[in-house]
């Protein structure tokens, strides 16, 4: 490995520098500070939390000790058994098994560390719930209690919230009023107490939670401060080059740097070549744009990537990200609603709109024979009842959606010649689908039949199938969904062993560099993916790479009995 230039001072001495303010680095930072070292964060934005902050704040985690006080029978087992029976062989046994024994041992250790509060979230089951063996209908979900801002003191409000979910609201408040379909239900005057006192919960708490930990240790967190480039004295990684503003800073990094930057998205380039995205949009903040590549990829890091399908999302008029590029919203929510399908050029249903590992997939297929993508681009279609019962993006039940997201039309035919779809496959597969609505059952898709699409997707009120409703009212509607990334959850990462060290070409791991999270290739997945388990595998990886850093590995050496850890 070749020397990196070497400043003739350092600016900054410490043990361990975490790259990236999200659940990887500041659990890395954390449990470095805890073993003895001293650590600092380096975040490239004016804000910490990171892409934690944008997501639900579902941490996965089967075998965890919480389900086991409630009762619920489960095992780290079961959880390594559910994921490997899923990964389609694109995982590594090793790696997987690695995820499953530590994450009830990092989460038991950030609770009595930080004072972590966390809660199972009830009745909501796994993806492939109860289709699929080690399948469990509770218990592995968990997300924060809500967490008082006001104790970050001037950190408060630089702690990243999200532009995507109602931040004071638990899954519970959220089930609890009726779903992500009946937004009217919800309690509203719960969600205005918890605003004004800043309680927050999802993803802005679980992020919260972490900075919180951090500062209570004095572990600084440098905002504004891009990492531009990894020291290497001809051994190991020593330190790091960083830009402030117009400065260059020299940070020594003793022990060891841990890269925890999140994905790729936004670095359209990227999105192209490593996750076959054709003109993306994204979710993320502008930061999310490949940064673990550019800093490993000179020191001969190897990537790798597992299938992984393109979202579907929709772009609100005018909505933009920090930086001004596009801020697009996930689709996920809205797709399995009644009275709303999914169709391509042809005017056809290609998926289960309700279970997107379905519908995502479906929407990447190639036909060789005429070398197109048959099912992109794709229109979701719905009617007049659904949008006066339900949410559509930012648009309340009821409200117009605006001009630029939606086209409108009093009959399908007209619809379908204004979009340029099909007209007699779209007044076919409406007629088809409406028959299914009726009988509560899907032949063609099975859409209804995953209990987490109908939790996550559908309207538990509505009967005989909470995903299956007619389209028989106009005028209709149908707006073009865009592909954009997983919400920095990418299917290339950097490769990395037990002990989160990242691996060069040569199978060996470049001493004194680490990665956690979304920056890691999906090898403890695979072709898999349940929410939560990008969550979970930040706060382990995290935990990882910093015992290994202060000379006390934890990574797997060997398989564990079962009912132990390594």
């Amino acid at each position: 490995m070749n020397r990196s230039p070497q400043p003739a001072q350092w600016d900054i001495e410490v043990d361990l520098v975490a790259i990236g303010s999200g659940c990887g680095g500041l659990a890395a930072a954390i449990t470095a500070h805890d073993l003895g070292l001293k650590s600092l964060v380096l975040e490239r934005s004016d804000e910490v939390g990171g892409v934690t902050a944008y997501s639900m704040g579902e941490v996965w985690i089967p075998g965890n000790h919480l389900e086991q006080e409630l009762g619920i029978e489960d095992s780290p087992e079961s959880g390594f058994r559910y994921v490997e029976s899923l990964s389609m062989g694109y995982g590594d046994p090793r790696a997987i098994r690695n995820q499953a024994v530590h994450g009830p041992v990092a989460l038991k250790f950030f609770e009595e560390a930080i004072g972590l509060k966390m809660q199972v979230i009830r009745d909501f089951p796994d993806y492939y719930f109860p289709h699929k063996n080690d399948s469990v209908a509770e218990g592995r979900y968990l997300e924060v209690e809500p967490f008082p801002a006001t104790t970050l003191d001037e950190w408060q409000h630089k702690t990243r919230l999200t532009p995507h979910l109602p931040a004071g609201f638990t899954h519970h408040d959220i089930f609890h009023g009726g779903g992500l379909a009946n937004m009217l239900g919800w309690d509203y005057a719960l969600l205005a107490e918890r605003i004004e006192r800043d309680e927050r919960c999802l993803g802005p708490g679980l992020a919260a939670y972490f900075v919180k930990g951090a500062l209570d240790r004095g572990i600084g967190l440098h905002t504004g401060t891009a990492a531009e480039e990894l020291i290497h004295d001809g051994q190991r990684v020593i330190g790091v080059r960083a830009r402030r503003g117009a400065q260059d800073i020299f940070i020594k990094a003793s022990h060891g740097v841990v890269i925890a930057v999140s994905g790729y998205e936004q670095d359209h380039s990227l999105a192209k070549t490593l996750s076959n995205l054709l003109d993306p949009v994204s979710m993320v903040m502008g930061t999310v744009d490949g940064a673990h590549f550019r800093l490993a990829g000179p020191l001969g890091a190897r990537i790798a990537r597992v299938p992984d399908p393109a979202n579907l999302g929709i772009q609100m008029p005018g909505e933009e990200h920090d930086n001004g590029s596009v801020l697009a919203r996930g689709s996920l929510p809205f797709l399995g609603l009644p009275h709303t399908i999914v169709v391509n050029r042809a005017g056809k249903r290609f998926a289960n709109e309700s279970f997107y590992r379905s519908v995502y997939y479906a929407v990447d297929a190639i036909d060789g024979a005429t070398q197109t993508h048959p099912n992109y681009p794709c229109w979701a279609i719905l009617d007049s009842q659904g949008r006066n019962k339900y949410p559509f993006g930012t648009a309340m039940p009821g409200e117009d959606l605006p001009e630029g997201l939606a086209v409108r039309a009093d009959t399908l035919e007209a619809l379908a010649e204004r979009i340029g779809v099909d007209a007699q496959g779209l007044c076919q597969t409406v007629e088809t689908f409406n028959g299914y609505a009726e009988t509560g059952v899907d032949p063609d898709f099975n859409r209804g039949t995953h209990p987490w699409g109908a939790a996550m997707t559908g309207d538990l009120t509505h009967k005989p199938n909470p995903n299956l409703g007619t389209l028989s009212q106009g005028p209709f509607y149908a707006v073009e969904l865009k592909r954009m990334g997983g919400g920095g959850i990418t299917g290339t990462g950097l490769m990395a062993d037990v002990h989160c060290r990242v691996i060069g070409w040569d199978d060996q791991p470049i001493d004194g560099l680490y990665v956690a999270g979304n920056s890691m290739a999906r090898l403890d997945t695979g072709a898999m993916m349940q929410s939560g388990i990008s969550n979970a595998r930040g706060m382990t990886h995290g935990y990882l790479a910093a015992h290994h850093a202060a000379g006390r590995p934890s990574g797997l050496l060997e398989r564990p009995k079962e009912g132990t850890t390594a």
